[in-house]
C-alpha cells in the first residue's frame, strides 16, 4: 500500500471538504505519517473514516473530526501547547507542526516511552511526552496558550482554567461517546467562556467519564 497516496486521499476527501483549508494545517496532516501511530495490524486502515484503538482507553480520532478540532484551536507558531491524554502521539505530532512547543501528558509510563520513540522516528522534535495524571493536566509546565484534550470528556475539570494563559484557548469534545459536541473555551478576566462548534463523537477518555446520578 502506498501510504503517501492514501494520505493525500484523506486530505482531499475527509479534511478539505469539511472546511479545513488552512495551508499550514493541511501541510501538517500531509507531513505526519498517520500509519506510524497505529498498531501494525491496523495500518491499512490508518486513513479510513474511523477511530482506531491504539492502547487501552485511547484511540486515534477519525481524520475529519480531528482536523476540525485543530482548526478550531487556531494554533499559532509562538504557542506553547498541552495535549492531554496524548496516547499514540498522532495528535501531538500534528500540533507540533503548528506551534512552538507541545507538552503531551499520558498516564501510562510504558505508553509515554513507546510514543516518545515514535515521535522521534517521525521527526516530531517539538513534542515532549511526560507522564502524569491526565485529569489534572500538567500545571507545572504551564500556563499554556493552547490546551487540546485528545478524546471526549463528560465535563471539563475546573483546574484546567488555571493552566491557561489569559486569552488562552482550550478545545475538547464534551459527550458520552455516542453524542458529543466540540467546544472552544477562551480565558478572559481569569474566567472561561465557551462556544460550541460542531458535533463529534470520539471515544470517551475513561479518566473523564462522569458517573451517572442516582435516580429514585
Amino acid at each position: 500500500m502506498d501510504y503517501s497516496i492514501a494520505r493525500r486521499a484523506m486530505i482531499d476527501s475527509q479534511i478539505r471538504p469539511n472546511d479545513v483549508t488552512d495551508p499550514r494545517i493541511v501541510a501538517a496532516f500531509d507531513r505526519i505519517p498517520r500509519e506510524a501511530f497505529v498498531p501494525k495490524s491496523m495500518r491499512e486502515l490508518a486513513y479510513s473514516e474511523m477511530e482506531i484503538e491504539t492502547s487501552p482507553g485511547r484511540a486515534m480520532w477519525n481524520p475529519r473530526d480531528f482536523s476540525k478540532l485543530v482548526r478550531l484551536a487556531d494554533p499559532r507558531p509562538t504557542d506553547v501547547a498541552l495535549v492531554v491524554a496524548a496516547g499514540d502521539g498522532y495528535g501531538a505530532a500534528i500540533l507540533g507542526e503548528l506551534v512552538e512547543t507541545v507538552i503531551a501528558v499520558e498516564a501510562d509510563e510504558d505508553v509515554v516511552a513507546e510514543t516518545s520513540e515514535r515521535l522521534i522516528g517521525v521527526g516530531a522534535d517539538r513534542v515532549v511526552m511526560v507522564p502524569g495524571a491526565v485529569k489534572e493536566g500538567m500545571a507545572k509546565e504551564g500556563p499554556y496558550d493552547l490546551i487540546l484534550i485528545n478524546g471526549a470528556i463528560g465535563a471539563l475539570p475546573e483546574g484546567f482554567a488555571e493552566q491557561l494563559k489569559e486569552s488562552g484557548r482550550l478545545v475538547c469534545v464534551v459527550g458520552d461517546g455516542q453524542k458529543g459536541r466540540a467546544y472552544l473555551y477562551t480565558k478572559a478576566g481569569g474566567q472561561l467562556s465557551r462556544r460550541g462548534a460542531f458535533d463529534a463523537s470520539p471515544p470517551v477518555l475513561p479518566e473523564f467519564e462522569v458517573a451517572p446520578g442516582f435516580v429514585f
